[in-house]
């Protein structure tokens, strides 16, 4: 059976691989052909992955700082009755990364808003990663500076489920120090590099990870899973 055709006027929220570029999903290189433009975080990344399945859309960059007045652009177009995908550099629209003011904005001119699901590292993280997924709570990333880490992470010492932060390999050891202070006991999953050739997932306390990461040079992005409160 053939696919129902794309939906004028609809935003499309397309999810795209983490790292391994066979996690694109069909449906997912059906919408991207069949739009009349991509927005994209980053257009020369979108640009090579467009690029890698024999894809050529018009792109529009639609990035952290531009986000807001881009969404203006985005909306007349649809109102036209384009179809536009949205996608960021990896993962859902909107998961720590631009989409969330593009979606709203949709939503309020009572626009079409799909999403096509796929790759994403809070998922991929947190069902490999061995700690409950019943509950769970998605931090991820916290301020950058320490007064407000340390407050935030406080808060969150009573939540029963498994919390999730992503960060990055800049920060991480100061994340487990903080750890180290505020959840000492906690069991912790360190996910790093999902889904690519060097993917890696480290266990422990918070100390014993720290005094591994002091001893190596850990790269790539993380999804740092915390057990919750007991």
């Amino acid at each position: 059976m053939e696919p129902p055709p794309l939906t004028p006027g609809t935003l499309y929220l397309v999810a795209t691989p983490i790292g391994n570029l066979e996690d694109i999903t069909l449906r997912a290189l059906r919408v991207l052909r069949g739009c009349d433009a991509v927005a994209a975080e980053d257009t020369r990344r979108s640009g090579q992955l467009l690029k890698h399945f024999g894809i050529s859309r018009p792109l529009l960059s639609c990035f952290q700082f531009n986000e807001a007045r881009r969404s203006g652009e985005i909306i007349e177009r649809l109102q036209r009755g384009e179809k536009i995908a949205l996608v960021t550099d990896a993962g859902s629209p909107g998961i720590s990364d631009p989409g969330e003011r593009v979606v709203k904005a949709a939503i309020a001119a009572g626009l079409r808003v799909e999403p096509v699901p796929g790759a994403c590292a809070l998922v991929a993280a947190l069902t490999a990663g061995g700690l409950p997924a019943d509950e769970f709570h998605f931090i991820g990333f916290l301020p950058h500076k320490s007064g407000q880490r340390r407050s935030k992470l406080e808060s969150l010492k009573t939540v029963s489920g498994t919390l999730v932060f992503y960060e990055s390999p800049y920060r991480v050891e100061k994340l487990l120090g903080e750890l180290v202070a505020v959840f000492p006991e906690h069991d912790v999953v360190m996910a790093r590099e999902l889904t690519k050739k060097f993917e890696e997932f480290a266990r422990g306390k918070p100390s014993e990870l720290l005094t591994r990461a002091r001893h190596r040079n850990w790269k790539g992005e993380f999804v740092v899973l915390v057990s919750g409160a007991k």
